[in-house]
């Protein structure tokens, strides 16, 4: 594991040093459950965005039209066999 040595404002490491003591964690266990849980969100975001990107798209519509079309067909032919 990796060391990481960062300052932080006064305030904020108060708030960490009471929340640590109250859920009996080590400040660093709790710095990285909290990192953990944020950059889940960050990439989640990220996905949310594309999505909202691609269905402003026209032609990425019509692909996923003419995919699905293609897949209806598929199972169409698998049920008459």
């Amino acid at each position: 594991m990796a060391t990481f040595t960062s300052s932080l404002p006064d305030n904020l490491l108060d708030k960490l040093s009471a929340l640590a003591k109250e859920l009996k964690l080590p400040k660093n266990r709790l710095i990285e459950n909290a990192l953990e849980i944020y950059l889940e969100q960050i990439e989640k975001a990220s996905y949310i965005k594309s999505y909202q990107q691609a269905a402003a798209d026209d032609d990425i519509l019509l692909v996923a039209e003419e995919g699905m079309q293609d897949y209806f067909s598929a199972l169409n032919n698998a049920e008459t066999k």
